[in-house]
């Protein structure tokens, strides 16, 4: 009991200590506007490393980076649309949260779609041949013709 009571005191430190260090992206502007505006462009930014989660909520190394440039290209006066521009130029459609539908990422559009559609042909087609197979097989007229007859004669034991 004791040995136990000591782990999960040990493990309890150890988180602790892990979330003490976790990363906080600095809020380096003083303009409270300025970083209201690089959130918002944030938040249409995929981030690279995570993928699933934008660059306004990722706390990567690199989506820390990326909020910074917007910090310094909004300083410099450019739009929304300018930096949007740059970081596709720069990382392609893949780095919008939500790309434009176009050639080059209608798989990212059409790709879940197209799984489900699979997925539910799929299962229909299985419980199609299940049911099928579920079904007892016809009796030919000597298996129906046996089954009269031990049915009138049961077997004595």
């Amino acid at each position: 009991m004791k040995t136990l009571v000591t782990l999960v005191v040990t493990a309890l430190a150890l988180c602790l200590s892990l979330i003490s260090q976790a990363k906080v992206a600095p809020n380096l502007s003083a303009n409270p506007a300025l970083e209201a505006r690089m959130m918002v462009i944030a938040e249409e930014l995929r981030c690279l490393v995570c993928q699933n989660e934008t660059i306004a909520a990722s706390q990567a190394d690199l989506a820390i980076d990326l909020k910074n440039q917007i910090r310094i290209k909004l300083t410099e006066g450019q739009s929304q649309k300018q930096i949007l521009d740059f970081m596709v130029q720069r990382y392609g459609d893949f780095v919008l949260y939500r790309p434009p539908l176009k050639t080059t990422t209608a798989l990212l559009w059409l790709g879940p779609f197209t799984l489900l559609a699979i997925a539910v042909l799929t299962l229909a087609l299985n419980v199609r041949r299940r049911r099928r197979s579920a079904q007892p097989a016809a009796l030919s007229d000597e298996d129906i013709a046996k089954a009269r007859q031990l049915l009138a004669n049961p077997p004595q034991n």
